[in-house]
């Protein structure tokens, strides 16, 4: 079995793209991971591609194959969908058919345009992700979800806004150098409790962004690398994946997220670490309280003590364990079927020493990116390592 290597990748300018399509911006990272990676299109065996409303935004639905032929692969090509993790589940998915023995070079990746339908329209399709039946019919929205797990959070745990806050001013921070960012502006604990309500206690700084964008990766395998002389010193060592029921009211807890749990634990057990070993990660932050949960689930932090981990200072870049060094979805954006492969390319790209935040965490040797879907209910975890 050989662990899949990480031979390119690439990341679109997340943002608002009103001109371009989907299969415009898939096309742009998929042919330049291509590229960095050195590999010819015919070499290709396989297309995992995440994508999560592409039928309610651009009225496409069988994208698998239509972005194959937007970056010359001819190849089966399978869409994957799982809300907000689909990319990290298609990633999931690419590391098990290298694994498998069925092919040597698998390009993944993923896509979302979003903007082109305006936040009212966006923010309804996005509810799809939560339960039609019993949630979205009652007027559930995620800003409403997220707001009423971080006041089940704090009510368990303590807490307050001012330490979500801190998270908020981390990531904006850690942005301001990310030139694929949404959001390159520096904030203060004040402007993000002083900002807008949205969902009390989250208020507008709280929240990522609305995003159009791509990402796009090529996994080989250690022998291929090797044959073709390919410069991928970075693996992919362990996958997990988890689920949780989809209804917050259908579940026993609503400050915790033991999807990730269960994600992590497997992710881990494959790759042979802990939490220990984990140098950085990149987690799914599309509300400040969901790094909480996430940082929490990874086993960096025992329930209820994550909440004060960007407040003490320990997961900014001079931290002890950075979290987000790209901005994360806060910052960074979230195209919602590329989050998972654009958290792969940025700790890639940690490990390797090509970020512009690689200066945060010099010889680092493990990193980990975690994606969750809805309310967490479903959620994979990857560990990446530089090998020898």
């Amino acid at each position: 079995m050989s662990d899949p290597r990480i031979a390119g990748a690439s990341v679109t300018q997340f943002g608002k793209h009103p001109e371009r399509t989907g299969r415009d911006l898939f096309a742009e990272a998929g042919l330049e991971a291509l590229s960095e990676a050195g590999i010819d299109p015919e070499d290709a065996e396989a297309l995992y591609y995440g994508n999560f409303m592409g039928e309610l935004a651009e009225h496409q639905g069988h994208q698998g194959p239509l972005m194959a032929e937007a970056i010359g692969l001819d190849v089966p090509a399978t869409r994957v969908e799982a809300a907000c993790a689909s990319a990290g589940t298609a990633v999931r998915e690419a590391v098990k058919t290298i694994r498998n023995g069925e092919a040597e070079v698998v390009v993944v990746g993923g896509a979302e345009r979003m903007t082109n339908i305006g936040t009212a329209a966006a923010t309804d399709a996005l509810a799809i992700a939560a339960d039609d039946l019993y949630e979205v019919r009652a007027g559930m929205t995620f800003p409403g979800a997220y707001a009423l797990m971080a006041r089940s959070y704090f009510d368990q745990y303590g807490g307050s806004h001012e330490d979500l806050a801190h998270i908020a001013v981390k990531n904006h921070e850690h942005a301001l150098v990310n030139e694929h960012a949404q959001i390159q502006k520096e904030i203060t604990v004040e402007d993000a409790i002083d900002a807008p309500t949205i969902a009390s206690p989250l208020g507008l700084y709280d929240s990522c962004p609305i995003t159009d964008g791509a990402a796009a990766a090529v996994l080989t395998t250690e022998s291929y690398a090797e044959e073709h002389d390919l410069d991928a010193p970075v693996a992919i060592t362990g996958t997990g994946q988890g689920g949780d029921n989809l209804a917050l009211q259908d579940r026993p807890h609503l400050a915790q997220t033991p999807a990730a749990d269960k994600a992590a634990e497997e992710a881990y057990g494959d790759a042979g670490v802990g939490p220990d070993d984990v140098d950085f990660a990149e987690v799914h932050d599309c509300f400040t309280i969901a790094e909480v949960f996430a940082i929490e689930s990874l086993g960096f932090y025992e329930r209820g003590e994550g909440i004060a981990a960007a407040r003490n200072g320990e997961t900014t870049r001079d931290g002890d364990r950075p979290i987000n060094l790209s901005g994360g979805l806060k910052a960074k954006g979230h195209p919602v079927g590329a989050t998972g492969v654009a958290q792969l390319a940025t700790v890639a790209w940690l490990l390797d020493g090509s970020h512009p935040r690689a200066d945060a965490v010099p010889d680092s040797t493990v990193g980990v990116a975690h994606n969750a879907g809805g309310t967490v209910a479903s959620t994979t975890v990857h560990v990446m390592e530089v090998q020898e």
